[in-house]
């Protein structure tokens, strides 16, 4: 019980309705901040075909990074970008405000569960 922690600190990502570039700045501004499946500078894929196009990773909240983007320095999106979380409570939250401190943050659905939340919002440059 010692090394249990007292949140879940995963929070999984999903992003669309906008193009890869786009996505790949959402991930790797998260990735400044939080460890993640993804590598850094991995570019997303665009798959083929008249689906929309939905990219995943997951980032672990617990121990944020010390070198993430400033304020006064803001990330610059060609168009808004979807973003879905799902994660515990405590682990959303720590996200959202993240992405808040970064971007201008639309709230469009919040589905909250037991353990977890699922949070939709859209995000634009400031």
């Amino acid at each position: 019980m010692g090394s249990e922690r007292p949140h879940p600190e995963s929070v999984s990502v999903e992003l669309s309705g906008c193009e890869r570039h786009d996505a790949q700045i959402v991930f790797d501004t998260l990735g400044a901040y939080f460890t993640s499946d993804r590598r850094s500078g991995d570019v997303p894929e665009k798959s083929s075909g008249a689906r929309p196009t939905v990219w995943l990773g997951t980032f672990d909240v617990a121990d944020p990074h010390e070198g993430g983007a400033r304020p006064d320095d803001p990330v610059r999106l060609a168009s808004s970008v979807d973003v879905d979380l799902q994660g515990g409570y405590w682990a959303i939250d720590r996200v959202r405000a993240t992405l808040e401190s970064l971007f201008t943050l639309r709230d469009l659905s919040t589905v909250s569960g037991d353990q977890e939340k699922e949070l939709h919002v859209r995000l634009e440059s400031r």
